[in-house]
Order: structure tokens, then C-alpha cells, then sequence
């Protein structure tokens, strides 16, 4: 079974022609880059950024599990260190660590999204000149597949090319809206810890 399975995947990627295994291996590093995103997207918590604030404030700090709690814990440790003159600054400073990691991959994901469908598409133009080389020479049967194994390069490879854009772009999508809002939450806690601190604390 696992032999029968093993032997159609890889005639499936022989018909596809020399641009399947740069589509493959666009495949595994799109779903490993958006693996770690889904890691490294983690809140840490379910509460908002002032309630955090407020039960760190009474002690209940938690783990440091988490984008958001790792932040807390920087910009508590600032405030009650730094004048509040500078602490804005300091601030800055220390969660651009958290919003860094949350830019990770993000450039390669893009890249490979928006490439995938051009590389299927390269694929077809290469599998619709072998048809049409077999078509010109009537070598309808040639022991390099003719024209039924040039129609069949051709869509495979837009097949591939697609399957790895689409579901891509979906994931890409959510966890990009996930980060805006874990960033808009970064700010608010710089905002208010900035606030907490002219005010003399909670």
C-alpha cells in the first residue's frame, strides 16, 4: 500500500518535468515558515492588555509563554526602572525583539505564494512547446510522451503551481490579521504603561 502510494507520487512528479522539485521544495519551506508563524503568533494569554497589566500588578504574572506576556514583563521591569521621560523610548527599544519575531518569514511566504502559480505556469508553457514539437515532428507517440505527455506536463504543473498558492495565500492571510492585532495590542500596552507611569503607577 505505502509502496503503491510512494510509486504514484513520484510518477506524478516525474510527469511533471524539472519543475516540480523547485515546486516541492517551495512547498516545504512555505508550510515550515508558516509553522513557525503559527508558533511565534501565540498572545500567551486570552485577557486583554489591561487586564494582564492589572493582574501582573497583583503578582499573577504567569509564564512567559506568549508574545504578549513576554512584552509585559520588558515593559513592567522598564517602567519601574526608567524615568518617564525615557521610558517611551526604552520601550520601543525592547519590543522590537517581540515585533520582529512576528515579521518572521514573512517576506519568503509572500515570495513563494506569488511565485508558486508562475513556476506551474512555466510548466505548461514547457509541456504546450513539447506538444507542439511532437505535433510539428508527428511524434504523437514518442518515447518522451508526444503530445499526451506534454498536455499532461502542462497540467500538472499549473495544478501544483495552484495547490501550493491557494492554501498558502488562506494561512498567510489569517495569521497576518492575527499579527496586526497582536502589534495594535503592543501598542496599547506601551500606551498605557507609559500612562501608568506619568501617573505615578496603578
Amino acid at each position: 500500500m505505502i509502496s503503491s502510494v510512494l510509486q504514484q507520487t513520484f510518477d506524478y512528479i516525474q510527469t511533471g518535468g524539472w519543475v516540480m522539485p523547485p515546486l516541492l521544495v517551495a512547498t516545504l519551506l512555505l508550510w515550515f515558515a508558516l509553522g513557525y508563524r503559527f508558533a511565534s503568533l501565540k498572545r500567551g494569554s486570552k485577557r486583554g492588555v489591561r487586564n494582564l497589566l492589572l493582574r501582573a500588578e497583583r503578582g499573577k504574572k504567569g509564564n512567559n509563554d506568549g508574545v504578549l506576556i513576554r512584552a509585559m514583563l520588558k515593559g513592567i521591569e522598564l517602567r519601574d526602572s526608567v524615568p518617564p521621560q525615557h521610558l517611551r523610548a526604552m520601550l520601543d527599544d525592547a519590543f522590537h525583539e517581540e515585533e520582529r519575531e512576528l515579521n518572521r518569514f514573512n517576506v519568503l511566504i509572500t515570495t513563494i505564494v506569488m511565485t508558486a502559480p508562475l513556476m506551474g505556469l512555466l510548466g505548461t508553457v514547457i509541456g504546450m512547446i513539447e506538444t507542439f514539437d511532437s505535433l510539428g515532428d508527428m511524434s504523437l507517440f514518442s518515447q518522451s510522451g508526444g503530445i499526451a505527455g506534454g498536455i499532461s506536463q502542462a497540467l500538472i504543473t499549473t495544478q501544483m503551481g495552484l495547490a501550493v498558492a491557494i492554501p498558502g495565500l488562506l494561512v498567510h492571510g489569517a495569521l497576518h490579521r492575527k499579527q496586526r492585532d497582536i502589534e495594535l495590542e503592543l501598542a496599547q500596552m506601551k500606551d498605557i504603561l507609559c500612562s501608568e507611569h506619568s501617573d505615578g503607577g496603578v
